[in-house]
């Protein structure tokens, strides 16, 4: 089969597959290109999939020793979504919260809120009580479903915040209600009836953005849904563009290994929802341990693995370390931040079979964007990709909102029905971020000829710790209710293995020293351990400042890098005539 340019391929798979029409949709008085015949919403995704489930026997969900068919998990979701109604009075548009590391109930909990009309809250599973208080104030929620840990954290806020607390796992018995009650006495598992619009809310993620507190990014069915679908055609669009050795050949089922944190829009969007229209099944992570997730994807056969970059190459060294070739392997990819050049060959090598990728999305686009697999990105290791058909646009703006010439850099803005819809309770922000239905991602680049995009910098003040975005204001605002600090400024350290983790430095006021450790310390009560500086430097005298007379980050991460030293990497003893990249 000769390979077809991109925009045939898409014109193929239209045709022979209707499910991916698209039509013109008005959505919030703006014109979108979107599909005309998907599930409008994710209960109804779920119908659609279980219909294609044939007798729903088929294994879904591996958790531990606990499985479950996918006729069982639907059974299971309808149970908790008629007990969220019966007991809790959950409905259209009511916000429940979920604070719990990956478990099944996380998922179950997922289906049953949105198949209700209710609306999801993710809270991440590493905020301290203090970021859990904002997001549950923020978000209006009253109903909060949490593990052990969680629960401890949320235990002080129940009274002031009137919360009603369900524990699940190891907290069934120390919430207001264990999780295990309202299956166990919910009569009904047929599907909930309530009228859900494709266009109403789905999701509260948050975002760390730039500023002190995440924003909470409003997600439609609609924007999910046409994200999952997007990412669905790419499979048929792939081998139109790189035709197979064997196009008779037989791939088997999908099975998916969820490993990055399901309070993420890369574990719940291309991950879970993703797996029900392609009829994937899921194994799903606790938490992230290299040898583990070689096992698992030994013994349940996983052929598909997305995660960051720092867990590809902790994957690929347990692999080695334990001598399994992880042959299963079909998908590689890796999102949350750049991979690094030569992990991409190394990737290669270490799983021939495997196809390595790499995908651009936002917690604003539902995750969609831009991405590239198997021989593209080993050719092009530097770039983010192309933008994914056929529902999105792809814009370069300068600061004046106007479009650059192709080659110059931009500032990268998308549009399509994926973007969320606002960010909660916070009108200036939408609208500095979102214009007639195009969002300004903060993330600049440059297109080439053949449409592969190249993102050189960040607009943005984040930090990308291992996939984790942390907003330099989030650490400098914690640094400031020290009564020591006079002023701080956040800044990215390079880190072998994580990528990056966060630096800072401080001037102290006079008279007041106080060390590093008792800082650090300190900022540990306020904030998430992925967000604490792995280094702070304290100085008396007023950290440098630019011509328009504000802290000059980059200035000040220069003086202080030739001072840091990254833990993942050893010492290198120092020899005469050492040169870099001696083989000797």
């Amino acid at each position: 089969m000769t390979a077809l340019t991109l925009e045939a391929a898409v014109r193929r798979v239209t045709a022979e597959h209707p499910i991916f029409e698209t039509h013109e949709a008005v959505i919030r008085g703006t014109p979108f290109r979107a599909f005309c015949n998907t599930p409008p919403h994710i209960r109804a995704l779920m119908q659609a999939s279980r219909a294609a489930q044939g007798d729903g026997a088929a294994e879904y969900l591996v958790f531990h020793d606990d499985r479950w068919s996918y006729d069982e998990f639907c059974s299971d979701s309808n149970r908790l979504a008629w007990s969220l109604q019966a007991r809790f009075g959950i409905g259209k548009g009511d916000r429940v919260a979920i604070a719990m590391r990956n478990c099944p109930e996380l998922l179950l909990l997922i289906a049953a809120i949105a198949s209700v009309g209710g609306v999801v809250v993710f809270l991440n599973a590493w905020w301290t009580s203090e970021e859990l208080d904002y997001a549950l104030e923020d978000a209006g929620v009253r109903l909060v479903f949490a593990d052990g840990k969680r629960l401890a954290r949320l235990h002080p806020l129940g009274s002031a915040r009137n919360l009603i607390l369900i524990g699940t796992r190891d907290a069934e018995s120390t919430g207001n209600e264990g999780f295990s009650s309202l299956l166990e006495t919910a009569e009904n598992d047929s599907w909930p009836t309530v009228e859900i619009d494709t266009d109403d809310d789905f999701a509260i993620m948050y975002s760390s953005g730039t500023t002190s507190h995440p924003k909470g990014v409003v997600q439609t069915h609609r924007g999910a849904i046409n994200a999952v679908y997007t990412w669905l055609m790419q499979a048929y669009i792939t081998p139109f563009l790189d035709p197979p050795d064997d196009p008779k050949a037989t791939t088997p089922r999908p099975v998916g290994l969820v490993a990055t944190p399901l309070f993420h829009v890369t574990a719940t969007h291309p991950v879970f929802l993703l797996s029900l229209p392609a009829g994937a099944k899921l194994v799903v992570m606790d938490r992230w341990d290299a040898d583990s997730a070689v096992r698992l994807i030994r013994d349940e056969k996983v052929t598909r693995f997305l995660g960051v970059p720092t867990q590809s190459a902790d994957l690929s060294e347990a692999a080695d370390r334990l001598g399994e070739p992880l042959e299963t392997l079909d998908f590689l990819g890796a999102g949350g931040a750049k991979r690094p050049a030569a992990q991409v060959a190394e990737l290669s090598r270490r799983f021939p079979r495997a196809n390595i990728a790499t995908g651009w999305g936002m917690t604003e686009t539902n995750a969609n964007g831009i991405g590239m697999v198997g021989k593209d990105y080993l050719m092009r290791p530097g770039s983010a990709g192309r933008l994914y058909p056929p529902v999105q646009e792809l814009r370069f703006l300068d600061d004046d909102g106007q479009d650059v010439p192709p080659g110059e850099i931009g500032e990268i803005t998308v549009k399509s029905p994926c973007n969320m819809r606002c960010y909660l309770n916070k009108p200036d922000a939408t609208n500095d971020t979102m214009r007639d239905g195009w969002l300004r991602t903060g993330d600049l680049g440059h297109i080439d000829v053949d449409g592969y995009v190249t993102i050189v910098d960040r607009k943005k003040n984040i930090i990308i710790r291992g996939g984790e975005n942390i907003a330099c204001l989030d650490v400098e605002g914690a640094l400031h209710r020290h009564p020591a600090v006079a002023e701080a400024c956040a800044f990215a350290l390079p880190h072998a293995r994580l990528g990056e983790v966060v630096g800072a430095a401080v001037q102290l006021r006079p008279g007041t020293p106080v060390p590093e450790a008792e800082l650090r310390d300190f900022l540990a009560e306020h904030m998430a351990h992925f967000k604490l500086p792995e280094r702070i430097w304290m100085q008396t005298g007023p950290l440098p400042r630019g011509a328009t007379d504000k802290i000059d980050r980059r200035a000040l991460c220069a003086a202080c890098l030739p001072d840091w030293h990254d833990p993942s990497t050893p010492e290198i003893p120092e020899q005469k005539n050492h040169e870099i990249g001696s083989n000797t």
